[in-house]
């Protein structure tokens, strides 16, 4: 008879036992969430398009593609590091000039990872195409952006001028 009495003075005491552990947090104090300025990303899709479009695409894209970049292609699966590099190497950008313009970029709070997105423009010899693009970067240990993820959508229309 004594077992079924104390039973609910055990659960009484192990039920007092979490609420007062848990009342017992530290008042540390928080600081309040660093803000995080798109505007170093920013200035990095911009430098990238700017070189593209002064010295070509090989060079601007393995100027900015992260070692494990990964590059999203129509009619490919991702070609990611080595490969991504290779499939650059391989592209011809003579007959052509990529440039584009962000229209927007986040940064996640932690400041090392952010996107860009906006539209792009290829001109042809004889055309104009334009579309929409991503770029996933990373802070790189040097300070300097480079992105992660690159991939485009072509054929949109430019509404955004």
């Amino acid at each position: 008879m004594l077992k079924h009495k104390t039973l609910p003075l055990f659960f009484l005491f192990f039920i007092s036992v979490i609420i007062v552990s848990s009342c017992n947090e530290k008042n540390e104090k928080k600081e309040p969430p660093k803000l995080v300025s798109t505007h170093d990303i920013l200035n990095a899709d911009l430098a990238f398009s700017d070189m593209c479009r002064q010295v070509g695409m090989k060079k601007a894209f393995f100027q900015y593609i992260d070692d494990e970049g990964t590059l999203l292609r129509p009619d490919h699966l991702p070609i990611v590091g080595a490969e991504a590099i290779n499939y650059i190497s391989l592209l011809s950008d003579t007959a052509y000039t990529l440039s584009w313009k962000p229209v927007n970029a986040e940064i996640a709070s932690s400041g090392d990872l952010g996107y860009t997105y906006g539209v792009f423009e290829l001109q042809l010899p004889d055309a104009i195409l334009t579309g929409t693009y991503v770029n996933i970067w990373k802070k790189q240990k040097d300070g300097d952006w480079k992105f992660v993820l690159n991939s485009d959508n072509p054929g949109t229309k430019n509404d955004y001028e």
